[in-house]
């Protein structure tokens, strides 16, 4: 299971953050070539982009680049300019149409075929920006098997639902639950909006807990700042390893000897509660094997 506690937006146009960005310890970056880029400069960050691909050099991240919007007629040069280097997947904004995802999907894969690339080894996270897109997510996440993830958003969404972003966040309560609800129903990620208060820590790990107990299981990032505060959020406990542990291996225990019931610490726990346990432990880097 790949962790995506983080993901922290890097400018398409910025060698520096481009080059250094991933060194901050997020779980992915997102090379940005769509509102971080002016129109003109646009041609220039797809060159920097590819050149730092052809480094390499990411260590564990998981890379995707921002491209342009599929309602503009930038996303093609967008693909062509950063899959055949081996970009890990693509994050398109303002998605409202399946049949979009469907279309770039099949454009992925003729780069693909051309590059020598595995097809269908280009993910595709999806930016759902307008009432619209939030409406659809279930038939936008389950579009394709290309999608890996998908995210509401933030300034985009609140000015299409006529409305502003507040301190307490009330206006993305309901949107956030439609993407989380859709997100687990196709099997994709649910990745959350960014916290734009960078200097408001204590605002920005209440929003993290909120979120988490929603069933996001990551965030966007704009600062290198938010990194450690949303990963202790996301990033269980001791105590919460140690309880996973003992419910899993006595799951494991009871199934050896045909018993469908499990008993941990004096109390009878059920299939979800083993699933959860199960998840706490993929989250904490822990696989099946190494649970006794």
């Amino acid at each position: 299971m790949r962790l995506r506690r983080t993901k922290l937006y890097l400018p398409g146009n910025n060698p520096n953050m481009l080059l250094r960005g991933h060194l901050f310890g997020s779980d992915g970056v997102i090379l940005d070539l769509e509102d971080a880029v002016a129109l003109s400069e646009k041609d220039t960050a797809r060159i920097l982009i590819q050149q730092v691909l052809k480094r390499g050099e990411f260590g564990e991240c998981e890379v995707t680049v921002r491209i342009n919007g599929m309602d503009t007629d930038l996303w093609r040069q967008d693909i062509e300019a950063v899959v055949p280097f081996g970009v890990h997947g693509v994050r398109v904004p303002k998605v409202e149409n399946p049949g979009d995802m469907q279309l770039l999907d099949e454009a992925l894969s003729e780069i693909e075929d051309k590059a020598g690339i595995a097809q269908g080894s280009t993910l595709i996270f999806c930016l759902l920006e307008t009432a619209l897109g939030i409406h659809r997510a279930y038939d936008i996440a389950s579009s394709t098997k290309r999608i890996a993830g998908i995210c509401p958003g933030g300034e985009d969404l609140t000015a299409d639902l006529h409305t502003s972003r507040s301190d307490s966040g009330v206006e993305l309560v309901g949107p956030r639950r439609m993407v989380v609800l859709a997100a687990h129903a196709a099997g994709v990620c649910a990745l959350d909006t960014v916290f734009s208060r960078i200097t408001d820590e204590e605002g920005l790990r209440e929003e993290t807990e909120f979120v988490k107990q929603l069933g996001f299981e990551g965030k966007s990032v704009i600062h290198p700042n938010q990194i450690p505060i949303i990963h202790s959020v996301f990033t269980p406990t001791e105590k919460e390893i140690d309880k996973a542990k003992r419910i899993v291996a006595a799951a494991k225990d009871a199934a050896k000897r045909g018993l469908g019931a499990v008993q941990v610490d004096g109390k009878m726990v059920d299939r979800p509660v083993v699933k959860r346990a199960e998840f706490t432990l993929q989250r904490a880097g822990i696989t099946q094997e190494e649970v006794q």
